[in-house]
């Protein structure tokens, strides 16, 4: 609970409104204060590394030896180095943001470009081809103790039978829609996601390259870690004059943001779920994203925005131009629908689908 991102964000949300106890890592009070949540009920079991792969390896253990006896009446799992906790902490539920992308669907990806470019010296793909075969055995053996998986997409879902052979409820996040507004259609993009490979932000400074009578902003935050820290570096490098980088700001600033952007836009690799998209859309203002994983389950294609198929720079840009010129002929024409999409995911409807599993 230090660099808060949207998995984050929604165990705060679970805890306020269940009135729950969290249990985790490494934790930023200060940040989580700005949010507006309380830090009174955030404990930690121990401070972990920042640099992977020793990070990951010591939030296992952590959980793995966390043992909280019958101090709760349930325990809700969530995230995907925690869930070593279900070992002796029952009654459980496992929240499933996605079984451990390093070690399944992304592990391709990593291997290839994040391991060679930052820990060639003292780490090379064979380690690591070793350390994922060894930690999948410890996963799926872990996996035993779970009793109940909640995922919180299809996406996800089928990831879970895939890679895990387990069936899985869904229950969306929860967005707290209320908090979002429509002010008007400024001058600007907006893209909020963490400066890391897979959210491919460099594709996003690639495109507006190619559009510098267009201007994004981008709310990045990234780790202190290598991989995290060598990707940042990368961004600010080929940053083109029209987009502005920002790093943690406030949740009241980011509100803001949305409400008077022009529009917004994202493009992670098969997206989990995508919680930004639908924050977007609770501000009235529509989403530019790949036509791919949690993101077509969220942004309806022509209504609330556009889905690209195998998209590139250049087809982000031609849908930026495409999108910006519809939104100047009529500012509204997206926000009647986009703030009802958004309505499907409050927080209202999510706590009142979690409290019937426990």
């Amino acid at each position: 609970m230090d660099n808060i991102g949207g998995a984050e964000l929604v165990d705060l949300i679970m805890a306020r409104e269940l009135g729950a106890d969290i249990y985790t890592t490494n934790i930023n009070k200060e940040k989580i204060k700005k949010m507006g949540f309380r830090t009174d009920n955030i404990f930690s079991i121990g401070k972990i590394p920042v640099n992977a792969p020793f990070k990951q390896e010591g939030a296992y253990w952590k959980f793995k030896n966390l043992n909280l006896g019958k101090k709760y009446d349930f325990y809700i799992i969530a995230g995907d180095w925690a869930m070593s906790g279900a070992a002796h902490n029952k009654p459980n539920l496992w929240y499933v943001y996605s079984p451990i992308r390093e070690l399944y669907d992304l592990n391709k990806y990593i291997r290839e470009n994040i391991v060679p470019s930052v820990y060639l010296k003292n780490l090379n793909k064979y380690i690591f081809d070793f350390w994922v075969f060894y930690m999948r055995f410890l996963n799926k053996r872990d996996l035993k103790h779970v009793e109940e998986i909640v995922c919180i997409s299809e996406n996800v879902k089928q990831r879970v039978k895939k890679y895990l052979r387990r069936d899985s409820e869904i229950i969306y996040p929860p967005t707290e829609t209320n908090n979002y507004y429509y002010n008007k259609n400024g001058k600007s993009w907006l893209s909020v996601n963490r400066l890391i490979g897979h959210k491919r932000v460099d594709m996003q400074l690639k495109a507006f390259s190619k559009i510098p009578n267009e201007k994004l902003i981008i709310v990045g935050s990234y780790e202190n870690s290598k991989h995290f820290e060598a990707y940042s570096d990368y961004c600010h490098k080929i940053k083109p004059e029209n987009v502005e980088i920002k790093s943690w700001i406030s949740q009241s600033e980011l509100i803001d943001l949305y409400a008077n952007c022009k529009g917004f836009l994202t493009t992670a690799i098969d997206e989990d779920f995508g919680m930004t998209p639908v924050e977007a859309m609770a501000s009235g203002k529509p989403v530019i994203a790949p036509n791919e994983g949690g993101y077509k389950e969220t942004i309806i294609n022509g209504k609330t925005g556009i889905l690209i198929d195998d998209i590139n720079e250049d087809k982000l840009a031609e849908a930026v131009k495409k999108l910006g010129k519809e939104i100047k002929k009529n500012p509204l024409k997206y926000k009647k629908a986009c703030q009802e999409q958004a309505k499907k995911f409050d927080t209202k409807i999510f706590i009142e689908k979690i409290k019937k599993r426990l």
